[in-house]
């Protein structure tokens, strides 16, 4: 097997190639792409899927994935390979046939018997896989934040337009009955004229500290993982679960768990992209390294609405009585919803609900879409919408300062400062690719 520095200097090579093989095919590649659509339709062949990224949230989606009677999870891919043991494990032990295990990424794109990816890697790798993934002909499940910066959200979205790609984003909400009742009934008028919204998150999270950098682990593709990142020494404060704290390749808690949210609430008060963002916070319980603010306020101005975001990552005692969830205001009730169920207050009617399941309806959407060629719950213009909206946050508390948004041109305008983090530097030789 190639090192990843020879791997990293083929990336060139391959994307032409993968160019130069889709232009000769001509009129076939149309033919081809009609018959992989009509087996994909046919619900007695299983739809192929490989899995990229298996540490937490998706050896949860490849589980979720191997149950389903019409899927067949064919390969698993991380570039540590210490997860393989337990990523396989957890797929054999639901369907009859053992995935490939794959170190490099585009291994699995370059697989004709892939048909889909489940992409649950950090942040950075996000809009590079997810475009790569639609132009190599696969349908892809991007989990959240779908992008980096919002020029990579814009990108995804292009590419998935462009190359007919069913685009499902990580959303689960948007599956959850009981967030489409919610949603339902306030966009009903039962609470009158609905204005305000808020989403929050308390969790009570530990601070990591500052530990010095070391050894790359064995088994650890490190230069992979850095991909299109700035290059820097291995340190376990900014691997696996603890790299959503650094600018280089999270988004903080916004990202985190504000994009589902937040995508709650701009969804029940049909809105997508503010006029304006304020925010302000800091670290102020944390002392370690993380660059990411453990408490963060966000107002997100729209014409006739307002929407306010709140996190602390140091208490557990949330708004309305919940840890985390959304809540919307009207003149006649007040509307609180979250994973566990919804509830109506100040209302002559008792207006409640129980939880329904999510993540299995949302995955189960994704594949019926994959026969369909329908846009999912979650298509990815739902979540890029979502997700700029973190960015702006974001954007907002790193300048200290209040932004005005074109949501047209998605730009801020003549505001350079602001215009610098619409995009970023991407480490050679990797690109957001063109579309």
């Amino acid at each position: 097997m190639k090192n990843a520095e020879a791997l990293r200097r083929d990336l060139s090579r391959r994307q032409f190639l993968g160019r130069s093989a889709q232009n000769a095919a001509g009129v076939a590649a149309g033919m081809v792409g009609l018959s992989s659509t009509v087996a994909r339709a046919d619900r007695s062949t299983p739809v192929r899927i490989g899995v990229i990224g298996v540490r937490n949230q998706g050896r949860t989606l490849a589980s979720a994935l191997a149950k389903m009677s019409d899927v067949n999870v064919v390969s698993l891919c991380d570039v540590d390979s210490n997860l393989q043991a337990a990523a396989m494990t957890s797929v054999v032990e639901l369907q009859d046939t053992a995935p490939r295990w794959e170190s490099d990424f585009r291994k699995v794109l370059d697989d004709p018997q892939v048909d889909a990816v489940a992409i649950a890697t950090p942040d950075h790798w996000h809009a590079i896989m997810g475009v790569l993934a639609a132009q190599a002909g696969k349908d892809v499940y991007l989990e959240k934040p779908v992008s980096h910066t919002i020029e990579e959200g814009q990108r995804l979205l292009a590419a998935a337009r462009k190359h007919d790609c069913v685009m499902q984003t990580g959303l689960q909400q948007r599956s959850g009955s009981h967030f489409q009742s919610a949603v339902d009934l306030v966009q009903s008028g039962k609470l009158g004229h609905v204005r305000l919204a808020k989403a929050w998150v308390a969790h009570s999270r530990k601070s990591f500290g500052q530990r010095p950098d070391e050894d790359v682990p064995q088994g650890v593709d490190y230069d992979l993982w850095l991909g299109p990142s700035t290059e820097r020494p291995f340190n376990v404060d900014r691997f696996h679960h603890h790299w959503q704290w650094f600018n280089d390749y999270g988004t903080g808690e916004l990202g985190n768990w504000g994009v589902h949210l937040l995508d709650v609430a701009r969804w029940g008060l049909k809105l997508e992209l503010p006029e304006r963002v304020s925010a302000s916070g800091g670290n102020y319980i944390f002392n370690g390294a993380q660059e990411m603010p453990d408490t963060l306020a966000a107002t997100f101005h729209y014409p006739q609405h307002t929407i306010l975001w709140e996190h602390r990552l140091w208490s557990n005692h949330g708004l309305e009585g919940r840890g985390s969830g959304v809540s919307f205001h009207g003149e006649q009730g007040t509307l609180v919803v979250d994973r566990s169920g919804w509830k109506v207050y100040d209302s002559k009617e008792r207006l409640t609900s129980d939880t329904s399941d999510q993540i299995n309806a949302h995955l189960r959407n994704f594949i019926d879409c994959i026969r369909t060629r329908q846009h999912p719950n979650a298509d990815i213009e739902i979540g890029h919408l979502s997700t700029t909206l973190c960015h702006l946050g974001n954007i907002a508390w790193k300048l200290n300062r209040e932004v005005q948004f074109d949501s047209a041109s998605q730009t801020f305008g003549n505001d350079a400062d602001a215009n610098l983090l619409l995009t970023k530097t991407y480490r050679d030789p990797w690109k957001l690719p063109e579309v």
